[in-house]
């Protein structure tokens, strides 16, 4: 068994190049928590998370602000390390078993919320089951991504890709000339964010207008490019509309327009259409629907295959790696395809991500994995960010021109550098991080 004797935590904040828009919504932002734990044997592990307040609750993010509902994220983050100090545990499956529902429950009574979103809870506990697997690593004498993955879950993540698609994301600000700059760059997977609120007033027609608009826009844009990547040889959009769409009807009108105008067939997934809480069923829907946040556990995602969902979203860098591993052997025992998301982290938790991705069977229609990495088009400090990456200039670390990451054997080695110190990172957890105005 484990015990933490001591944790550290701090937090960074990064500033977004331009606001990013989803779910209705804008971040400015993006704090990085880092927590520091060591365990009896002395041995220390420093675990990383990315606070995305907007993307775990729009509720708290409309209700209180991006700044305040950063500071309650935070406060979640050390009562969670204040209660894993009095747990022993024997991996961190049982740690965030305890955690999670006492973390949940504490979360509720910090937003006064107690309709909170599972998610935030989970967002929150990240860094902290981040660095609970790097020690459990370091316990087990485990020195990579594939020794320190438990038995029962290697099936799952038995793939070797060598090639993994690097997926940018067409925010609702992403202007003509930063899509062509994509495309440019070899992208053959663009993930559209829909499901805007252009007016500000919860209008759901004027949400369809709009998101029928931005279908176009790519559509006109990417229409005629070739890639080899994909079974048409046309580029892939990935729509995801963040559960802001309230009917079956509505989001049928939506595939309706990308039947019009030609754009349907080349909508291989389409992530969350609804709130968590409607459980529509989508197996009538012409394209493969995607659970992510709604995904919270086993039991969403065997209610979410019920209802139709052919595709699942992992975030083990948003919803902790606990939890995306069960769900993806779940997924796996139940032949229902996965792939990475991103959650706009920084360039070590891109390749903390990039490890399960590349271990994924590909998804019909690709021979090889998907990875959602944006934030290179996002955070203002990006090439500062990838300083911070014990191993941020190897060559699996930036995709090619043709807008894939290469994986080589080293890659796999080195499992892609997680285990490696950041000193970055270390000092952060040591110091707390920079001050953050009360």
């Amino acid at each position: 068994m484990m015990r933490i004797i001591s944790a550290a935590q701090g937090v960074e904040r990064e500033p977004l190049a331009a606001p990013f828009g989803f779910k209705g919504g804008y971040l400015t932002e993006l704090w990085q928590s880092v927590v520091r734990l060591t365990g009896e044997s002395g041995r220390q592990a420093t675990g990383l998370g990315v606070q995305s307040i907007l993307w775990s609750d729009p509720d708290v993010f409309a209700a209180v602000g991006e700044l305040a509902g950063n500071r309650y994220m935070r406060e979640m983050t050390r009562f969670a390390l204040e209660e894993a100090r009095r747990l022993a545990f024997a991996t961190p499956f049982e740690l965030q078993n305890e955690l999670l529902p006492r973390v949940y429950a504490y979360g509720k009574q910090v937003t006064g919320n107690e309709r909170l979103r599972l998610t935030f809870a989970l967002n929150s506990l990240v860094a902290v089951d981040h660095a609970a697997w790097l020690l459990y690593a370091a316990e087990t004498g485990a020195a990579s991504f594939d020794a320190m993955l438990p038995e029962a879950y290697r099936p799952a993540l038995a793939h070797r890709h060598t090639a993994v698609a690097g997926i940018p994301v067409v925010a609702y600000g992403t202007t003509e000339d930063e899509l062509t700059r994509m495309l440019d760059a070899g992208s053959f997977v663009l993930k559209i964010k829909v499901g805007a609120d252009p007016d500000k007033d919860g209008d759901p027609e004027k949400m369809l207008e709009w998101d029928k608009r931005q279908l176009s826009f790519v559509h006109r844009v990417a229409g005629e490019r070739t890639t080899a990547y994909t079974a048409s040889g046309r580029i892939a959009y990935y729509m995801d509309a963040n559960g802001r769409y309230d009917s079956i009807d509505r989001v049928a009108r939506l595939l309706e327009h990308a039947d019009r105008i030609g754009a349907l067939e080349r909508i291989v997934l389409f992530e969350e259409p609804f709130p968590e809480q409607l459980k529509l069923d989508v197996s009538g829907l012409p394209v493969a629907m995607v659970g992510d946040e709604s995904v919270h556990d086993e039991a969403d995602a065997i209610e979410r295959i019920a209802l139709g969902y052919r595709a699942f979203a992992l975030k083990p860098i948003a919803k902790t790696t606990t939890m995306s591993l069960k769900i993806a052997k779940l997924a796996h025992e139940r032949g229902i395809p996965c792939f990475c998301a991103d959650l706009t982290v920084n360039p070590l938790m891109v390749d903390w991500n990039k490890n399960m991705a590349a271990r994924l069977a590909p998804l019909p229609g690709f021979a090889i994995g998907l990875l959602e990495s944006n934030g290179p088009q996002n955070y203002s400090h990006w090439q500062t960010m990838r300083s911070y990456h014990p191993m941020g200039d190897a060559s699996w670390t930036q995709t090619g021109d043709d807008g894939v990451f290469r994986l080589d054997g080293d890659f796999y080695a080195q499992s892609g550098g997680v285990f490696r110190t950041s000193e970055h990172y270390d000092r952060v957890a040591e110091s707390g991080g920079a001050a953050v105005p009360e």
